[in-house]
């Protein structure tokens, strides 16, 4: 299983990737439906590893192994934020 290091490692390429995606579009090298698109699965990773993350801080709180913690699916997730 992943360590928090390398979930933290994940969100920040993909807040990069977010970055740099909307520096393309800004560019014209993509159109806004191609940034769109991919910032949408962007945004679904990301609000996997988030969840990820505080699963793994609330087991580690509450005494339990983190290791336990699994990556929900994006549309469980993306449900808790709307």
């Amino acid at each position: 299983m992943a360590e928090d290091s390398d979930i933290l490692t994940r969100i920040s390429g993909f807040v990069a990737e977010e970055q740099e995606l909307r520096a393309r579009h800004e560019r014209g090298e993509l159109s806004a439906d191609e940034e769109q698109a991919r910032m949408r699965e962007v945004e679904r990773a990301l609000d996997q590893c988030w969840d990820l993350l505080r699963q793994r801080r609330a087991r580690r709180d509450a005494g339990e192994d983190p290791g336990v913690a699994r990556a929900r699916p994006a549309g469980e997730v993306e449900g808790y934020w709307q």
